[in-house]
């Protein structure tokens, strides 16, 4: 097995990681924040950006798999807003401490048709934080909260 880690913001981190954790090869999801520039995850004038920090098997799914799930829950072309979720701390990104995975993400986003109108932001991570316990895990311990991926969507690769 060979463990990779990247982040992943698409929107609400709960929906998110309900998502995220169920592909093929994942191997585990954190809810958190990232990127910002203050100690505190409160409010949105600290830049963070809620995220999932998700540890995957190279060897089972590759980065480019698993932007192909990403794309299928995120709005790439919206700034600041992922359905309802409106705001800074709402953004898509994609992260990670690797170099070669931030250049296969802006490659992967490079070659799509839409490349131009593209809006997810491909950056170094630079600070994490986990989220407290009552955001892991939110949709598995309650699955009728609200969240902005479409049900069938959001469930669509449980087994």
């Amino acid at each position: 097995m060979t463990t990779e880690e990247v982040y992943f913001a698409g929107g609400c981190l709960w929906g998110v990681q309900e998502y995220v954790r169920y592909l093929k090869g994942v191997i585990s999801t954190e809810a958190g924040r990232a990127n910002g520039t203050s100690n505190s995850t409160q409010g949105e004038y600290d830049g963070y950006v809620e995220c999932v920090r998700t540890l995957f098997d190279s060897q089972r799914v590759s980065l480019e798999q698993l932007l192909d799930y990403f794309f299928e829950i995120i709005d790439p072309y919206s700034i600041n807003k992922q359905g309802e979720d409106v705001g800074r701390k709402y953004r898509a990104g994609f992260y990670s401490l690797d170099e070669a995975h931030l250049a296969s993400a802006k490659k992967y986003i490079g070659a799509r048709a839409d490349a131009s109108q593209i809006v997810v932001e491909v950056l170094p991570l630079s600070n994490y934080v986990r989220s407290d316990d009552e955001h892991q895990d939110r949709l598995t311990l309650n699955p009728d909260d609200k969240c902005h991926i479409p049900r069938e969507i959001l469930f669509k690769y449980r087994t």
